[in-house]
């Protein structure tokens, strides 16, 4: 991603100079930088409650943000850091998030060299740090990301309250741990949430491993889960857990990958529970440096109570780039999931089909700046 880093002097006079921009002007080692992504086009899909639908997407391969990364030289190797990063619909404008100004991240914390990087705010866990840059769907359209997203993966959930620390990176492996807050005076689990991860990346070899833990998700507007920034298929959850590990091997210009999720609902009373699994393998290939394409098939199961339920989706995904510049691409998407003894519904689609299955076919125009 191509990152403009604006000096101290313009930012004041511009009009975000009020967002505590000037500290540039002190120290000569400060910046702040200003990023995002514009993502919009068409999808087609075969079937949207019994009948087909064409529609203008925002942000199908890469949902559309801008955001103010900022790092303040203290000396030492150590540095005090900030994000802000909002989201929007590139079709309306509105922000998404439910108009949350910095819906995707918020944070402040300081970073070492030495130590790692502690921070606060609106964070990811870390199924989304150590598992999503090796799906399938990082690297094709976000539609592509396993069924209902139970995992996190795509970020269907960000996590408020949070204190995460990141270690330095260690002869290719780096730790994330993050623990978040629920705010309730005398009910301090409820609505709480913890996670660790680690990520390894050496030669050829690309690693991920992940644990994430919501205790009564979404139970007010407040706590770590905000009721607002949820599953809205679910309620009552007493809690859910997340395992996750996957990993992708570089053979040059391809890669092939696997991944295996396993999302346990603990329900009320805690003797029910549903669990989701998927097990995702893809192959990615560089055509040219302006051509990528990658295809993937994920396969999911649901059980209830640790007996295997008749539902079952596969999904199959395929993705072409064509790279006009380093920072702006066209593309066409490729989606189609088979349900049994369920309705088909790619996570994405503006609904679910009549029937057990459902294609979609996107294609956009992305830039990075």
């Amino acid at each position: 991603m191509r990152k403009q880093t604006l000096p101290a002097t313009l930012l004041a006079i511009s009009g975000i100079g009020g967002i505590g921009l000037s500290a540039g002007a002190a120290h000569a080692q400060s910046s702040v930088t200003l990023y995002g992504i514009a993502d919009g086009g068409f999808t087609y899909t075969s079937n949207q409650g019994g009948k087909s639908n064409y529609q203008a997407t925002a942000g199908s391969e890469q949902g559309s943000r801008w955001g103010l990364l900022g790092s303040e030289d203290l000396g030492g190797g150590n540095r005090a850091v900030f994000r802000l990063e909002n989201g929007f619909n590139l079709m309306n404008g509105t922000a998404s998030a439910n108009g949350r100004i910095f819906g995707r991240q918020a944070w402040v914390g300081l970073s070492s060299d030495r130590y790692g990087t502690l921070t606060f705010g609106r964070q990811y866990n870390a199924s989304q740090d150590s598992l999503e840059p090796l799906q399938l769907a990082a690297d094709t359209v976000q539609y592509g990301t396993h069924p209902f997203d139970v995992d996190d993966i795509n970020n269907t959930f960000r996590t408020d309250n949070s204190i995460k620390y990141v270690t330095p990176t260690f002869y290719g492996l780096q730790i994330n741990t993050l623990y978040a807050l629920s705010g309730n005076a005398g009910n301090f689990a409820t609505n709480r949430s913890y996670s660790v991860g680690a990520s390894y990346a050496n030669g050829p070899w690309h690693l991920g491993a992940a644990y994430v833990m919501l205790d009564h998700p979404a139970t007010d507007t407040t706590g770590a889960i905000p009721s607002d920034n949820y599953f809205t298929f679910l309620k009552g959850i007493s809690k859910q857990r997340i395992y996750g590990a996957g990993g992708l091997y570089d053979m040059g210009n391809a890669s092939v990958g696997l991944m295996y999720t396993n999302t346990r609902f603990e329900l009320t009373p805690a003797s029910q529970y549903q669990t989701y699994q998927n097990a995702e393998a893809s192959l990615r290939y560089r055509i040219s440096p302006a051509v990528h394409a990658a295809i993937g098939e994920t396969y999911t199961n649901v059980s209830t109570n640790g007996k295997v339920d008749s539902w079952h989706y596969w999904q199959t995904t395929a993705g072409v780039q064509y790279f006009l510049s380093k920072s702006t691409d066209v593309y066409i998407d490729l989606l189609y999931q088979r349900a049994t003894n369920a309705v088909a519904q790619i996570e994405g689609a503006s609904g679910p089909s009549s029937s057990g299955t459902q294609f979609i076919a996107v294609t956009g125009i992305r830039h990075k700046f």
